[in-house]
């Protein structure tokens, strides 16, 4: 069960990774997590996570019950002591996994949050740039304006 653990663990780890810099496996990974919350994934992902964390308990539940064991015996048993390792060892990659998976969960918002408003910032500066342009070219328009009535009057006292 530990190596699945580690194993899990380090994939959480890669992923994260793979979310922080902007490589063109980020953009695969964002997809994915999209794809994930769309349909039945968010119920599979709380039954999983609910799965996790009943799990977890169970083996704090164990650890609690060993360490019980060592204080009312008043001795170190080392069968105890290997049983104490082994569950707290679990119970810190467990742990570790779900906090993990909140960190996954709140970067995916966050890189989509960022995007939105990339894009919103992009549209504003677009916007921006069409009033100056309209702005000028009324500007000119004027200038253009002011002028014709003064050539034409040149040109009816000649």
């Amino acid at each position: 069960m530990i190596q699945i653990l580690f194993a899990l663990v380090l994939a959480e780890m890669a992923l994260i990774l793979s979310l922080l810099f902007r490589t063109p496996l980020r953009t695969l990974v964002i997809v994915g997590l999209d794809r994930s919350k769309q349909g039945r994934g968010p119920l599979v992902a709380k039954s999983v996570g609910g799965t996790v964390l009943v799990f977890f308990s169970s083996t704090l539940y164990g650890v609690f019950s060993v360490q019980r064991r060592l204080t009312e015996a008043g001795f170190v048993n080392p069968t105890d002591e290997v049983l104490m390792a082994h569950r707290l060892l679990e119970a810190s990659l467990i742990g570790f996994s779900l906090f993990l998976v909140l960190i996954i969960d709140r970067l995916h918002y966050y890189i989509k949050e960022l995007n939105l408003l990339r894009k919103f910032n992009e549209e504003v500066k677009n916007l921006k740039n069409d009033y100056e342009q309209r702005k000028n070219a009324d500007a000119e328009m004027k200038k253009t304006e002011i002028k014709q009535p003064k050539l034409q009057k040149l040109k009816s006292e000649e």
